[in-house]
């Protein structure tokens, strides 16, 4: 079965997050490891992280995806905001091992200037500097829309990442399919097209999960505007054959969509009623 979920809150806490979790239906989630546009993180709460793991485990949760906040920018032109950057990944990587099955995703970063080049130098040196081999939390690259000097808006720019990245280092992708279209890859009319591609440059194992978002846009707008499942420019028919595709339907997909917690579980329900 699919393993579907949505963007939370852990403000409440985390086994909050997993009951919430459950009264709409999904079976993964995804959560920011702080404000997501600010620095400070919650303290930590042993007895709340085992009582989340326990609930994950019971009920068959797919992985979940901690997601890094919008400010962490790892090639950022700034030194202040590139040690930003590998002081919020290190401390986020460090509390993810508490967490069982797990995924840190976080947005590659803009290069503000400094050419794509630089930039992907930039970020894959922050990750061998923040996060230790051995970490059994995966870290995902986010691929993205192409806004403005956004380092991921082609495989081409997350592979040249991945194989900067030292030994050891468990890493991956996390395709959201508002950027992807965005950035323009149709995954409307030839989805194995693309995931051909994928394969070709990056190894379709590496895709890890998905964020599963409608686009407000046309195809290669690289605008980064997310709509609500079947209300955009991708479709209720590309959505329907997204999680049955044989290989997608095994990941974890979380919804970023425009929603509170009822309209996420219509949602889920909708992409639950599209799987065969």
């Amino acid at each position: 079965m699919i393993k579907l979920g949505c963007h939370m809150s852990v403000s409440k806490g985390f086994a909050n997050m997993g009951r919430d979790a459950l009264s709409i239906g999904a079976d993964t989630l995804q959560f920011f490891t702080r404000n997501p546009r600010g620095s400070k993180a919650k303290e930590i709460d042993l007895e709340d992280i085992a009582e989340f793991n326990k609930i994950c485990a019971e009920n068959s949760f797919g992985a979940v995806i901690a997601h890094a906040p919008y400010t962490l920018n790892p090639c950022s032109k700034d030194e202040k905001v590139r040690e930003f950057a590998f002081e919020t990944m290190a401390d986020d990587m460090n509390r993810l091992e508490l967490i069982d099955n797990v995924y840190y995703n976080f947005h590659p970063g803009s290069h503000v200037g400094q050419g794509a080049q630089e930039g992907i130098r930039l970020i894959a040196e922050v990750i061998n500097s923040a996060v230790k081999p051995g970490n059994k939390t995966t870290v995902l690259l986010e691929t993205m829309a192409g806004k403005g000097t956004e380092i991921g808006k082609c495989f081409e720019e997350l592979k040249s990442i991945m194989d900067s990245v030292k030994s050891g280092i468990n890493i991956g992708v996390c395709m959201d399919t508002c950027h992807v279209f965005d950035a323009g890859y149709d995954i409307v009319t030839d989805l194995d097209g693309v995931l051909r591609e994928f394969d070709s440059i990056i190894g379709i194992d590496r895709l890890m999960a998905l964020h599963i978002n409608d686009s407000m846009n046309p195809i290669g707008s690289h605008k980064d505007r997310h709509q609500k499942i079947g209300q955009g420019s991708i479709g209720s028919e590309a959505f329907s054959r997204i999680v049955n595709h044989p290989y997608l339907k095994r990941l974890p997909m979380c919804l970023e969509t425009p929603n509170e917690l009822d309209g996420y579980k219509r949602e889920i329900e909708l992409l639950r009623g599209f799987a065969k």
